[in-house]
């Protein structure tokens, strides 16, 4: 781990923390609390090996009472921290409300030992949205939807306006969002990208010399389109959008890519009535004028083409493999063809980049102003080719990977963009977030159901992941895919089995309306 990613006092760097006062159910969300401020920290049961010591002292008689110090032994400081909750009758709530107490004093103490203010408060999770939405299920008013993000959660008030943004806009383009748990989503996996990007961990395979494996696996996702076609018609399920993804869908050639659209056509029930179809050409270098014409044949709703950057050695430094000048061009080629709900991806913190190179990427951006341009802060992803050689890739201090996503923000306010969806990642740079900024109405209706789960989503292909909620009951089960496309084409015929025999579980108890 390099120094310029660490947070923290730099004489006190935790590792290993032996912690005491608390039952062993807290270790693992003491560990996650603690790794907002030291990357890969770990409880110790061993008081001896540890760097800092962490001691709990609870009280919950009448009210909830957390008590929380940290030590540096070798330094021979100590810090400390405190939270009061109001005590619940039930077991459950008390349980509940201790967690939480016992999160926002060991959040407090790392706090003041490093004096850094994380963004997010005690929230580690993936999708803070998902909260708030249940914040105004429950009844809550904006108003007090803020204090208990502010004061429960402890975020900060700017990450509360964010969230308040994003879900006010996700219910205006979707007002039926809540009631969309009856029909379901298609996310089509394509394993395969031109080369393979530093920082990526999706499941993606350089397509040069793989043509047997390419004809193989598309023979699998064509049959497996098909079965689930049939169980939509049995069931009389509706799709909402379909979503290819990767990998780099266009990776594949012309002819492959219409067959999959042929295939989807005749198999899934009402086809022409999905609200949205997405096709993720993120890598310039697999558009030609023949595949920008094929995806406006089909009606392809909404594309991506993703510079991730515009400086020519952050590419070849992150194995992208094309030029700044095709990006520009596949850009404006596609335009021309009539292809106008186009997005755009930026990762803020790529390696050697700061806020001045940011900022001349959104002086790009403002000339070529695309519908919809996502926003990632870089994640060090467990496996990715830039997690396991973190020397060749010096990324941006915490302070300025926060100027940065705060200049993203005034500057899609300025030109008239929304966010509309947000994410975020382990180890992502500045304890920060990913979001999807749109023109009104031009917002990813898949990308919001993927994001706040209110929709079955079937995965379809090699990675793909399907999330199967049975309606009316808000619970996910989660069914993945084989990553590798070998592994996909010697088993998909089994897990085709093994993902209907789910669905039918799923639909068993669902009650027949009529339509």
């Amino acid at each position: 781990m390099q120094p310029h990613r660490l947070v923290g006092n730099a004489r006190f760097f935790m590792r290993k923390i032996f912690v005491s006062g608390v039952s062993l159910r807290f270790h693992q969300d003491i560990e996650r609390i603690a790794g907002l401020f030291y990357p890969k920290v770990k409880v110790t049961q061993q008081r001896q090996e540890a760097d800092g010591w962490v001691a709990f002292h609870v009280d919950a008689s009448e009210r909830i009472r957390v008590g929380v110090t940290l030590t540096d032994p070798a330094q021979d400081q100590t810090w400390f921290g405190d939270d009061e909750q109001e005590a619940k009758a039930t077991a459950q709530d008390q349980n509940r409300l201790l967690k939480r107490a016992v999160h926002r004093a060991l959040l407090k103490v790392l706090e003041k030992a490093t004096g850094v203010r994380q963004p997010w408060g005690i929230l580690t999770g993936v999708r803070p949205t998902k909260l708030l939405h249940k914040l105004f299920l429950d009844g809550l008013s904006a108003e007090k939807a803020r204090e208990v993000l502010v004061g429960d959660y402890r975020l900060l008030p700017d990450k509360v306006d964010l969230l308040q943004e994003i879900v006010q806009r996700q219910t205006a383009v979707l007002p039926d969002l809540y009631q969309l748990d009856r029909g379901v989503s298609l996310y089509i996996g394509i394993p395969f990208c031109p080369t393979k990007c530093a920082y990526c961990t999706f499941p993606a395979y350089a397509i040069r010399g793989r043509n047997g494996a390419v004809d193989e696996f598309l023979a699998g996702l064509h049959e497996e389109i098909a079965a689930v076609g049939a169980w939509l018609e049995r069931n009389q399920v509706p799709v909402t959008t379909i979503y290819f993804g990767g990998g780099t869908p266009t990776s594949i050639t012309t002819a492959e890519l219409e067959g999959l659209f042929r295939r989807l056509q005749v198999s899934i029930p009402g086809y022409d009535q999905v609200r949205e179809l997405t096709v993720e050409a993120g890598r310039p270098d697999t558009l030609d004028e023949e595949k920008l014409d094929l995806l406006r044949r089909w009606q392809v709703d909404r594309i991506s083409i993703n510079p991730q950057s515009f400086e020519e050695n952050t590419l070849k430094l992150i194995g992208r493999h094309h030029t700044v000048k095709e990006t520009l061009e596949k850009y404006e080629l596609a335009r021309s063809m009539g292809l106008h709900n186009i997005n755009m991806d930026l990762i803020i913190g790529l390696p050697g980049e700061g806020l001045d190179t940011f900022r001349q990427s959104l002086r790009t951006m403002e000339e070529l102003r695309p519908q919809s341009l996502t926003v990632h802060t870089l994640s060090f992803k467990r496996g990715s080719h830039m997690t396991r050689n973190p020397e060749k890739y010096k990324t941006a201090g915490r302070e300025e990977i926060t100027e940065m996503v705060n200049e993203a923000r005034r500057w899609t306010q300025r030109m008239g963009y929304i966010p509309y969806y947000l994410y975020r990642q382990k180890n992502i740079l500045g304890n920060q977030e990913n979001v999807g900024y749109a023109f009104p109405g031009e917002e990813s209706l898949y990308n919001i159901m993927i994001m706040e789960e209110r929709q079955t989503i079937i995965g379809l292909g090699c990675g793909a992941v399907s999330k199967v909620m049975p309606p009316g009951t808000g619970k996910v089960q989660r069914l993945p895919n084989p990553k590798e496309p070998l592994a996909y084409i010697d088993t998909y015929q089994q897990n085709i089995r093994k993902k209907l025999a789910i669905l039918d579980e799923a639909w068993s108890t669902r009650r027949v309306e009529p339509t």
